[in-house]
């Protein structure tokens, strides 16, 4: 299995990795006169891309991410995107301040979803990740893969949340998930699944009712920061997450870095390339449609691991994409 093209997030710009079928890869730099924060695919078609930016809102690629073209919000900071798996028109962003908008229209005009003003206790959530302000962001949202109407969405740091109505209503806090949300999402196939890493209540939770309810899963893990979470795209069984000590361990030049996996309520097993603490942390981890066990870890520094095992063996991809931040896609 050859997955040929990798863009990610890191600072200015994001960069984009593609191999030629000779199986040479060239690296280039994109955007960069936009800070870009966020990236999003469409499930049904991998050159559709999308990415958030700070100030510049939303831009849109046709072509895998080579040309991009503004695409609506600008003004607002984009902290999380995603591509409805049910209709390519619809797309989601949530924003800082917490908000989410909405287009219908593929990103041509884009509307906010007041209701999500209205969540409860929505009052008191700040994020300590980015002073001075505080202000909390909106860190991922999630549509179900099976219900078209159904959606979460992850605060930094406040709640993770579930809509039943395409967004235009929102429930309360739903207890047993981390409040302090880092990574949130669905599984690929099976809309039971849902998977979050977060910084509070032992570092993972999960669903098995499609987000309605959530248990912590903290036990195994050797810290409780969680940084970023994964599942296997055929058996939503098996999760991966990756944990610090705290937000200021995993970005120091000596992280104490855990990465695990878990199969079947079998507790966490640790994984990865050399012994733990690993000396880098993973700020994405990627599965990819139809291809069970394989799974790519995305680095701080913008190296890549690959594992087609579960994390049993891993291979080093022969490409830099510079650093990744929490985002990673691959087409």
């Amino acid at each position: 299995m050859n997955q040929n093209i990798f863009l990610a997030s890191f600072d200015k710009g994001l960069t984009r990795a593609a191999s030629d079928p000779n199986g040479d890869w060239k690296v280039e730099h994109l955007l960069t006169d936009e800070h870009v924060t966020c990236l999003a695919a469409d499930p049904n078609n991998s050159q559709r891309v999308f990415a958030g930016t700070r100030t510049g809102g939303v831009y849109c690629s046709p072509d895998g991410g080579l040309s991009w073209q503004p695409s609506g919000m600008g003004g607002y900071p984009i902290k999380a995107l995603t591509v409805s798996p049910h209709n390519p028109n619809i797309l989601y962003a949530g924003t800082k301040p917490a908000l989410i908008f909405k287009s219908t229209d593929g990103g041509q005009t884009w509307r906010e979803l007041e209701g999500f003003r209205r969540i409860p206790n929505r009052w008191w959530w700040f994020s300590p990740a980015e002073p001075p302000d505080r202000r909390p962001y909106v860190m991922a949202i999630a549509p179900s893969p099976t219900e078209k109407n159904v959606l979460l969405a992850g605060i930094e740091f406040g709640a993770v949340v579930r809509s039943e109505d395409g967004g235009e209503t929102w429930s309360r806090h739903r207890m047993g998930a981390l409040r302090d949300c880092h990574s949130l999402k669905f599984h690929a196939t099976n809309g039971n699944w849902a998977y979050e890493a977060g910084g509070t209540g032992g570092g993972a939770s999960f669903s098995r009712d499609g987000g309605r309810t959530w248990q912590k899963a903290k036990k195994g893990l050797a810290k409780n920061y969680g940084i970023v979470c994964a599942a296997d795209p055929v058996k939503p069984e098996i999760w991966y997450v990756c944990v610090a000590p705290g937000p200021f361990n995993a970005f120091s030049e000596n992280p104490e870095i855990y990465l695990y996996r878990s199969t079947g309520g079998a507790g966490w097993q640790p994984i990865g390339w050399q012994t733990h603490p690993l000396p880098v942390t993973p700020t994405a981890l990627v599965t990819v449609p139809n291809a069970p066990g394989h799974l790519y870890a995305g680095l701080y520094n913008g190296d890549v691991w690959h594992t087609s095992d579960y994390g049993g063996t891993w291979e080093k991809m022969p490409f830099n994409l510079k650093g990744i931040w929490f985002w990673m896609l691959i087409l």
